[in-house]
């Protein structure tokens, strides 16, 4: 994607680099559970393993996905962006 392709940014804004993160899942849990974790801890969440991962970028929900395997690593293919 170019500048060129994005009205309204310069190619300096589009090249800032950023932290993009995807979430399984997400739950409160107490401060008292956290210190306690040891290897071998098991965290148990709501989200069901068939339910898509979130793509956030600076701690905010961009796209949702499922994860793919490419090659000995996975990735994210994106089915739906979020918008606001």
């Amino acid at each position: 994607m170019d500048a060129g392709s994005q009205p309204g940014f310069s190619q300096a804004v589009l090249d800032i680099q950023t932290t993009a993160s995807v979430v399984l899942a997400q739950q409160q849990i107490s401060l008292s559970r956290i210190v306690n974790l040891v290897p071998g801890s098991m965290l148990t969440f709501d989200a069901h393993c068939d339910e898509p991962l979130t793509l956030e970028v600076g701690g905010h929900p961009i796209a949702l996905g499922e994860t793919v395997k490419i090659g000995d690593k996975f990735g994210l293919r994106i089915r739906e962006v979020i918008a606001e």
